[in-house]
């Protein structure tokens, strides 16, 4: 009898040794860095708000940095502070690659773990990448717009150009587009990040008619979709179809409202909170070969890509998305 209780509480303190040694394996001095431009926007709060909660369920220290508007060489003056202050490691989304890569690269070098999020380097250093599937996003987006135009029509786009993600977006609309011989993309407007250069724009061109009226817009990032919506809305013109991306309030109520056809909707909460958790993996077990390029490796430890989902929202499930964002927002 003796020994069984002996032997059980010997159980009991294996069992507390090894939770605290778990529980051990994470400390605010931790210190993890989400980077990215346009911060100030509803899309990266909500990547924010999955950073910030994985961090908080870990114990760990989330950091968030970078310029409020698209200002690719803002975000990496902030990489580069980032990278000066030694993390555990960085996750970002690269607003331009000719730009941010060298940054990425000095980051890996340091050994410091760098995932790319939302928007990818795949030229760099960085480990792998955690975000949409954009030619996939795009291809359903045009495949949207085939449908509503029946195949026929003129089309304008706004994006960002110089963006690995919007390129990817922009490619997927014209590989739908290039099997419906009746669609043209008549002009690819790059906003620069300024939603009142899609509003304009878009006045501008519900004014043409005949054979040069503009049939549907398409908007590939979350910042025009509401400029563009209140353009054709003023025109009570609703023949134009509209296409948008991402689910902010004002984009679901439009698509309510029936001003907004449909939008392309990504995870940006899943992005972060999925993002901090990858990189403490990382900085726990990290490669033995930071610079690797482990996409080109049948045997590698990382994936090359970790698609965190699309949908499509339109009128007929718009309220579920619209019930989701009120919860998440209390």
């Amino acid at each position: 009898m003796k020994l069984m209780k002996g032997t059980a509480f010997s159980i009991v303190v294996l069992a507390l040794a090894l939770t605290v040694g778990c529980g051990s394996r994470h400390s605010p001095k931790e210190v993890y860095y989400l980077v990215a431009a346009n911060m100030s926007t509803n899309y990266w709060q909500t990547a924010v708000a999955g950073f910030k909660k994985a961090a908080a369920e870990y114990g760990v220290t989330a950091k968030t940095v970078g310029p409020d508007n698209y200002d690719p060489q803002g975000e990496l003056a902030e990489l580069q502070k980032a990278v000066a202050a030694k993390p555990a490691g960085i996750l970002i989304s690269v607003a331009d690659a000719a730009v941010l890569t060298p940054g990425i690269n000095a980051a890996v070098d340091a050994g410091i773990p760098v995932i790319t999020v939302d928007s990818d380097a795949a030229g760099s250093h960085r480990l792998y990448f955690i975000g949409t599937n954009n030619l996939d996003a795009g291809r359903l987006g045009g495949r949207r717009v085939a449908e509503k135009l029946g195949g026929k029509g003129n089309v304008v786009v706004f994006t960002i150009t110089g963006q690995p993600n919007t390129e990817e977006r922009l490619k997927g609309f014209k590989d739908v587009f290039a099997t419906k011989p009746g669609i043209n993309i008549v002009e690819v407007v790059d906003i620069k990040g300024d939603t009142g250069v899609a509003f304009d724009r878009t006045q501008q061109l519900i004014a043409q008619t005949g054979a040069k009226k503009i049939d549907a817009f398409v908007c590939l990032e979350s910042a025009s979709g509401e400029a563009v919506a209140e353009a054709v809305k003023r025109s009570h013109d609703s023949s134009r179809t509209v296409v948008a991306w991402d689910v902010n309030p004002d984009t679901l109520n439009a698509i309510k409202d029936g001003v907004i056809d449909a939008t392309i909707v990504q995870k940006p909460f899943t992005m972060g909170y999925v993002g901090l958790k990858a990189l403490d993996e990382v900085f726990h077990y990290p490669p033995a070969q930071p610079s690797k390029d482990y996409s080109s490796d049948a045997f590698a430890p990382y994936p090359a890509f970790i698609d965190t989902g699309t949908s499509l929202v339109d009128k007929s499930n718009v309220d579920l998305y619209l019930s989701a964002s009120a919860a998440h927002a209390k």
